[in-house]
């Protein structure tokens, strides 16, 4: 089944923010027995014939056969890039991959598999001026269709513009027959975007930054879908997997349609990505994203619904304590910091007008992100992450995380804000069930 990428499109014409929403001639199709004529799919969207085609042992074995496929419909693997297990986006290895496109003589390049895999290989292919398509094999994350790529480079990860991919194509025999655990990753990384649409309509308020109700509003729609399928997420179910999958593109096209990760990407992604930067730096790999993500937004609706349930804070300009910041983050990631809050993103807030932001901001939080208790039964139904140490995070890094993740990106959240409210919290109590 094609999804109709053009009717969303379309529903946005002369969209009320103000701005143009384009994707280009984005394909995607998600439907049973698609491994088989993936050379068709491409060729009907016109995607060029030399290949080079990135995976993983896993992801390759997920896909078995679909190299054969793309011979047999007229398609050249001018060249395969194998990982034994991919699990971190590095710009070593988006270097390397668009070195090999270059070197072969590749015409695009198909992403066999999800994650960290897709993410090396938007970059690579924007790099290396070819465009891309993505075979799934996993419905476990949200950026399929997102024109950003979050890549670590010498351990600190950012979020880097690039382009969408031309195709995707996700078979639901072989997305309903990926590990469970890849599964309620995905359904736990769009549970993000409860925090996500609450942290950019707080943005909007606050530091008036860009903001479009219709692309919120396509957000909103692919989670209330997902989170219907709670119970069916890791059933060997094809139309849940097919939903799921939806879904995820849905999230993805979001932030193409707005070029920013905001529709999908809160507090809860910099949580996520502070533990995975703090173990990088140890030499530790950390969970699949989806599951720490999950844990991380369980966490901070904990901790967004203390901050408005608090008494009235004390309104003021940033307090925040520079040198305890520098100390989390470490030497190493130091630089980074100072460049990421230079000059600081609350600078353009005033106390007053935050004040006046207040009423609203508490309404937005009590009434559209779903609490701590609500969520964890989520997870819990899916069979998912719901606990620090379902992903092998101790309280102290846990604790950390959620009071220093704010510096990690030059953006406003509820959790920048904290210094300014003058809201005291007690960071390991956030942790108890």
């Amino acid at each position: 089944m094609q999804m109709d990428i053009n009717r969303i499109v379309e529903k946005l014409k002369n969209c009320g923010c103000g701005r143009t929403h384009a994707i280009g001639n984005m394909r995607v199709e998600i439907g049973e027995g698609l491994l088989g004529k993936t050379a068709k799919v491409l060729a009907e969207a016109n995607f060029p014939r030399r290949l080079l085609v990135v995976a993983d042992k896993n992801t390759l074995g997920a896909s078995k056969g679909i190299l054969e496929a793309l011979a047999q419909g007229g398609y050249i693997c001018a060249d395969l890039k194998l990982f034994d297990d991919l699990r971190v986006a590095d710009m070593r290895d988006v270097d390397d991959i668009a070195a090999i496109c270059r070197d072969a003589g590749a015409q695009a390049v198909l992403s066999v598999g999800s994650g960290s895999l897709n993410d090396i290989c938007r970059l690579a292919s924007f790099k290396a001026g070819v465009p891309f398509a993505i075979f799934a094999t996993a419905p476990s994350m949200d950026g399929f269709a997102a024109n950003s790529a979050p890549i670590a480079e010498n351990n600190f990860k950012t979020s880097i513009l690039c382009h969408a991919p031309a195709v995707i194509i996700g078979d639901t025999n072989v997305l309903a027959a990926a590990p469970n655990v890849l599964k309620s990753a995905g359904f736990g990384d769009m549970l993000a975007k409860y925090v996500a649409l609450v942290d950019w309509q707080i943005a909007h308020m606050t530091a008036d930054e860009y903001f479009c109700p219709g692309v919120a509003a396509i957000t909103k729609q692919a989670l209330d879908t997902v989170v219907r399928l709670a119970d069916d997420v890791n059933t060997d179910s094809t139309e849940a997997a097919a939903a799921l999958m939806q879904g995820l593109v849905l999230s993805g096209l979001a932030m193409t349609l707005t070029d920013v990760t905001r529709p999908a990407s809160g507090a809860e992604h910099i949580v996520s990505h502070f533990w995975e930067i703090t173990k990088l730096q140890e030499g530790k790999m950390s969970d699949f994203h989806g599951r720490k993500v999950a844990v991380a937004t369980l966490l901070i609706s904990r901790l967004y619904h203390h901050i408005v349930s608090s008494d009235a804070p004390s309104f003021g300009e940033d307090a925040t304590d520079w040198p305890a910041v520098y100390a989390a983050y470490g030497p190493a990631f130091r630089s980074d910091i100072e460049n990421m809050n230079n000059p600081t993103v609350t600078a353009q807030i005033a106390p007053q007008h935050l004040a006046d932001c207040w009423p609203k901001i508490q309404a937005i939080v009590k009434n559209e992100l779903p609490t701590y208790e609500t969520l964890h039964d989520l997870m819990m139904r899916a069979d998912g992450a719901a606990n620090i140490a379902d992903i092998e995070i101790d309280a102290a890094l846990a604790a950390k995380a959620l009071e220093f993740h704010p510096y990690m990106r030059h953006r406003v959240n509820l959790s920048r804000l904290l210094p300014m409210l003058r809201v005291a919290v007690d960071y390991g109590k956030m942790l108890v069930r």
